[in-house]
């Protein structure tokens, strides 16, 4: 069973969906992932842009998911193992990847400090940014 996430509950706990946070300053949720938007921007008639940094505490997991869109995730810092297509694929500091539209992957800090990406969205305008595959833990 898919998981849609908007503005409502899920929001606290995970994902700024369909509105910029007031702060750039965010505290992490109860698994260790903080989530800023910092831009979001029509892209064209059908999209947005996006771009989002999400801040992992140690050993924490963002959960599998995709997205109505292609993201493009840059690690700022740490070690960041990410799970897609029956792959995995290591990034460190400095390193990007790509995750083609409705790709479920997973991301988790395999570093023993903070983590940071910088995941950048093109994504459909009328979608939640993210949907969350299965139960939240």
């Amino acid at each position: 069973m898919m998981k849609l996430l908007g503005t409502t509950g899920a929001l606290a706990l995970l994902i700024a969906a369909t509105a910029p946070l007031p702060s750039l300053a965010q505290q992490a949720d109860a698994h260790g992932i903080g989530r800023t938007e910092l831009v979001r921007h029509a892209f064209d008639g059908n999209r947005d842009a996006i771009q989002v940094r999400v801040d992992f505490g140690p050993h924490a997991a963002f959960p599998r998911h995709t997205h109505p869109g292609v993201e493009i995730a840059h690690v700022l810092a740490g070690t960041i193992e990410y799970a897609l297509d029956g792959k995995t694929v290591v990034l460190k500091t400095g390193e990007s990847l790509y995750i083609p539209e409705g790709v479920a992957h997973s991301a988790r800090n395999v570093g023993a400090g903070n983590a940071a990406e910088l995941a950048t969205y093109l994504v459909a305008r009328d979608k939640p940014a993210v949907v969350i595959d299965g139960p939240l833990r």
